[in-house]
């Protein structure tokens, strides 16, 4: 039988699974892309419960129309993001890979002091392409 931990990390995989973005994305221009895992949710209530159990930050999107609802993205960012998708990973269905991904390889292509060589940033690229293309609908 699951623990109520286990049923919260379940829970919130199937959110991720169904609603969110595990991906590498860049935070400033002049980085290379980092881990992040999202949620865009009209709910506020669901994400701020989100960030309550898991942390990160909430933010509110811009409607575009009259006719929209109020829009929020909860986010987990760079080891947060990884040590949290260590976490959930199990519980993932259609996200698996990304997470696998992200875990098992970020680390070996990221230079801590983001001073790359041109073989270590390729192959960070290839990650952040393999990532792209598992995300593509």
């Amino acid at each position: 039988m699951l623990s109520l931990e286990d049923v919260v990390k379940a829970y919130v995989a199937g959110i991720i699974d169904g609603e969110g973005t595990v991906t590498l994305t860049k935070h400033h221009k002049n980085q290379t892309p980092s881990p992040e895992v999202s949620i865009s949710n009209n709910n506020l209530l669901l994400l701020k419960w989100i960030r309550k159990k898991v942390g990160g930050v909430i933010v509110s999107k811009k409607k575009r129309k009259l006719h929209h609802s109020n829009s929020y993205t909860w986010r987990l960012r760079q080891n947060k993001a990884i040590d949290f998708l260590n976490e959930i990973k199990k519980h993932l269905l259609i996200k698996r890979r990304q997470a696998d991904l992200i875990t098992q390889e970020y680390k070996r292509v990221t230079h801590r002091a983001g001073k790359y060589t041109p073989q270590l940033l390729s192959q960070k690229n290839k990650l952040v392409n393999k990532i792209r293309a598992l995300n593509q609908r």
